[in-house]
């Protein structure tokens, strides 16, 4: 049986380079609107932003699988992770609720309900790119193999 490494250099690059795509996608995206008057517009970017990570994200994981783990460790926890953003929905969360009690809790619904369903479509959408049926296999939901 082949030994899972825990820590490779190289992947850990690869992730960095990956974040640093998507940190710079999402400032592309939000850095403009800072400027707009009416206090929800950052948050309903960070929503927008968070909903279609976790399609994309999906789809990454539903279409590589087990299968060019760098690129997924690129595409996946690289740009998707520095593209999506937990901690901005967290205070923007606790923001909003403090302004509005009822808009809080519906964009802390829909950001969690909202990511769940857009993360099993884009699961489906990669898997039916990749040819593979649509049950969660157990590999999509392990960490991705060093292929070196």
């Amino acid at each position: 049986m082949a030994r899972r490494t825990w820590f490779s250099p190289s992947v850990l690059l690869i992730v960095i380079a990956g974040g640093a795509v998507g940190v710079a996608l999402r400032a592309a995206v939000v850095v403009p609107l800072g400027g707009l008057s009416h206090p929800l517009v950052v948050p309903a970017a960070t929503l927008a932003i968070n909903l279609v990570g976790a399609f994309l994200l999906g789809i990454i994981v539903g279409r590589l699988a087990d299968h060019a783990p760098r690129l997924r460790a690129f595409l996946g926890t690289g740009v998707m992770g520095g593209f999506t953003t937990y901690s901005a929905f967290a205070v923007q969360s606790v923001t909003v609720s403090s302004a509005s009690p009822l808009i809080g809790l519906v964009l802390i619904a829909v950001s969690l309900l909202g990511g769940v369903v857009a993360a099993v479509i884009g699961l489906g959408v990669g898997r039916g790119m990749a040819g593979r049926p649509a049950e969660v296999a157990a590999s999509e939901v392990e960490a991705p193999e060093d292929a070196e």
